[in-house]
């Protein structure tokens, strides 16, 4: 089994549509260990219907819309941070949420449980102003404990020279760059992920 771990410098920068688009292009089962909120569609349910790949349940389904931890506490569950990945047929997709800081509980970040799993990840960065230093720190936080980095997937509308400096600066490969979309249908995301590099990416699993 091969897992590839998706995260983002952010909440709310697409990387579940990512995530949908690179489940779709690696046949691949998509899972994601903590869902907070379920009032509306959750990321799962995004993803099995963009890719039209299996999913496995989330680890904790939790109601409020918030950090795990704060989400959790809220409910009186404790997340187990000790948590693995699950073995399946094929490769793994697994999201994080939000940025690599977001805590789980008190003491554990994503972060921490990134770097326990020591598999390879993606960076997901939107285009927009801000992104060069949450990007680099982001960058800098995960080669600080030991991820492998295959490079940073760009989401938004193209900045050539932001992009070309965070590469430059972060010395990371661009993945590609996912671009905007009036309406996001399985068919669109197909075709806007023509212009990821997949090739990369396979090379990691």
């Amino acid at each position: 089994m091969s897992a590839i771990i998706v995260t983002g410098t952010d909440t709310g920068i697409g990387k579940t549509i990512f995530s949908a688009g690179l489940t779709a292009a690696l046949g691949a089962t998509y899972w994601k260990p903590v869902q907070s909120g379920l009032e509306e569609e959750t990321d799962t349910e995004i993803v099995t219907r963009l890719s039209g790949r299996p999913a496995l349940p989330e680890a904790y389904r939790l109601d409020m819309p918030a950090s795990p931890h704060l989400s959790a506490e809220a409910e009186s569950v404790e997340i187990d941070t000790d948590l693995e990945i699950p073995e399946v047929e094929g490769p793994l997709v697994v999201e994080g949420a939000g940025g690599l800081m977001v805590p789980l509980n008190r003491q554990v970040t994503y972060l921490d449980v990134f770097a326990r799993w020591q598999k390879p990840v993606i960076l997901c960065a939107r285009t927009q102003l801000g992104t060069i230093n949450h990007t680099l720190l982001s960058l800098r936080a995960l080669r600080a404990e030991g991820c492998l980095v295959v490079g940073v997937a760009f989401i938004g509308e193209p900045e050539p020279e932001v992009e070309e400096t965070i590469c430059q600066m972060g010395l990371v490969a661009s993945l590609g760059r996912l671009d905007v979309m009036p309406e996001v249908t399985t068919a669109a995301l197909a075709k806007a992920f023509e212009g990821i590099d997949m090739d990369r990416i396979k090379d990691h699993l």
